[in-house]
């Protein structure tokens, strides 16, 4: 895809999770829309990925540490052909196989449930790991909140990566700066993010996290980065192209009502339109 087709997907998944997130009447949009670029050029350009095979053994994989963003992986894995795009509008209802949070079991194309903060880095490094030993040439990504850094257990992966020398892991931190209680900076500050990752053994890169040609140049950059892992420090806005939930953090986990639905539909229609004048 060039940058205007994948610059369309990212709209069109945005409106995936602002329509789910109504429909469920609960869910987390604002963290969900500041990481949909980077989850589009994951899996629209760089990762090594089959719908029609989403459990082949030497596909790439992705692993969500930050889980509740769960909304923008399923309307990804939607855009992609996982699974219908009608199901999206059965998130967390009994039955669906969208949940809150990703389940690998019951979700084509998860490939690591997730949920609680600082845990899914641990399982990315353990398929790092595996593949390592199993001498196969897959890459794993994690996808972190600038938030979820504060969790001990983050850092005791990235130590255990470094020394490793996984250089077929890439972490993500979507750098929004907002979490539930407010401005990640003032709650706990985790800043300076990429000298702490520099200092556990990463090969670091600052990236504005909705510039598709930083992305790609970041991305192509990871791959020629040898005997060290890579992370991408990614700095975003949380609601992104929803006028009301920009850099709002009450926006965090809730959803819309149906006057708030319509605005934020008619926010991404006209994105969606202004694209198509390109």
């Amino acid at each position: 895809m060039n940058e205007l087709q994948l610059k369309k997907t990212a709209n069109e998944i945005r409106k995936g999770i602002v329509a789910s997130v109504h429909s469920a009447r609960a869910g987390h949009p604002g963290g969900s829309l500041s990481c949909t670029e980077l989850l589009t050029y994951l899996y629209f350009e760089e990762m090594n990925v089959d719908p029609k095979n989403p459990k082949e053994i030497d596909r790439d994989r992705l692993v969500l540490s930050k889980g509740h963003a769960a909304p923008a992986l399923y309307a990804t894995l939607a855009e992609k052909g996982f699974f219908p795009k009608e199901d999206l509008l059965t998130l967390r209802k009994i039955g669906s196989h969208l949940q809150g949070h990703p389940d690998m079991k019951r979700t084509p194309g998860v490939d690591m449930s997730t949920g609680s903060l600082g845990q899914g880095v641990s399982a990315a490094v353990g398929m790092a790991v595996a593949a390592k030993m199993q001498k196969r040439d897959y890459r794993v990504y994690t996808l972190l909140g600038d938030g979820e850094i504060q969790e001990g257990q983050v850092w005791e992966a990235a130590m255990f990566a470094g020394a490793r020398k996984l250089d077929n892991l890439v972490v993500i931190v979507d750098n929004n700066g907002l979490q539930i209680d407010g401005n990640v900076a003032d709650v706990c500050s985790p800043y300076p993010i990429d000298a702490k990752f520099a200092a556990f053994n990463f090969h670091v890169i600052n990236i504005d996290g909705h510039d598709f040609n930083q992305i790609a140049a970041a991305f192509e950059e990871a791959k020629t980065v040898k005997g060290m892992p890579t992370a991408i420090i990614a700095k975003t806005i949380k609601g992104k192209d929803v006028s009301f939930m920009e850099n709002n953090a009450g926006w965090h986990g809730k959803a819309t009502n149906n006057e708030e639905f319509a605005v934020a539909m008619e926010d991404l229609e006209k994105v969606g339109a202004a694209l198509c004048q390109k």
